[in-house]
Order: C-alpha cells, then sequence, then structure tokens
C-alpha cells in the first residue's frame, strides 16, 4: 500500500512542480520557478522511493 501512496504522491507533486516552474518561467518569476523546481525534484524522490518500496515489499 505505501508503495502506491508514495507514487501518486510523487506523481502529483511532480505535475504540480512542473506547472509551478513553468507559470513562474512564463511570467518572469524566478522564486515561483525555483519554488516548483524543487517540489518537481521532491515528487521524482517520492514516486522513487514508491518504486523502491515495491522492490523490497514494503520492508522500508
Amino acid at each position: 500500500m505505501g508503495e502506491f501512496v508514495d507514487k501518486v504522491k510523487g506523481a502529483i507533486n511532480d505535475l504540480v512542480g512542473d506547472a509551478k516552474q513553468e507559470v513562474g518561467t512564463r511570467t518572469d518569476n524566478p522564486d515561483l520557478a525555483a519554488d516548483g523546481a524543487a517540489q518537481q525534484a521532491t515528487g521524482k524522490g517520492q514516486k522513487l522511493k514508491g518504486g523502491i518500496k515495491g522492490a523490497l515489499g514494503d520492508k522500508i
């Protein structure tokens, strides 16, 4: 179960972060773009964590 939750949270953070980064870039708002990049990186990490949990059978 934890694997699925991590992957979903990661996908959402990745998507929202990408959108923030794009809006920040298009509106010349570097703070929003940086926040989006950070959120996107968090999402990628969560998806990776979910994949690892799946491979190890939720032992972490």
